[in-house]
């Protein structure tokens, strides 16, 4: 799966995917319904952090791949949609099982 640069752009959109649900969890639950003003702070900044590793991997698999533009930004709009790399992920894995045989 880590085969790089692709493989570790997947592992980096899952973790992308799973960390921006659980900020979104902490800004609806925790911020606004219980009033935690302070909940957002660390899982926003483990999410950034993530988010940018995900878009290095994204322009360095795009670099490496010849990935036209369109391609490279379906895969960005994705990391902006709730769940969507997890529907994305299939396409990926597709892509990098028929580059290795």
């Amino acid at each position: 799966m880590f085969r790089y640069p692709l493989g570790l752009l997947r592992l980096s959109s899952l973790l992308d995917g799973l960390s921006f649900v659980i900020l979104l969890y902490f800004a609806i639950y925790e911020k606004r319904i219980l009033g935690d003003e302070t909940a957002v702070r660390i899982p926003g900044i483990i999410h950034g952090i993530i988010f940018t590793i995900f878009l290095v991997l994204l322009y360095l698999t795009m670099e490496k791949r010849k990935w036209p533009l369109k391609r490279a930004a379906l895969v960005f709009l994705c990391s902006l949609i709730p769940f969507a790399p997890f529907f994305l992920e299939p396409s990926l894995k597709r892509e990098q099982e028929g580059s290795s045989s």
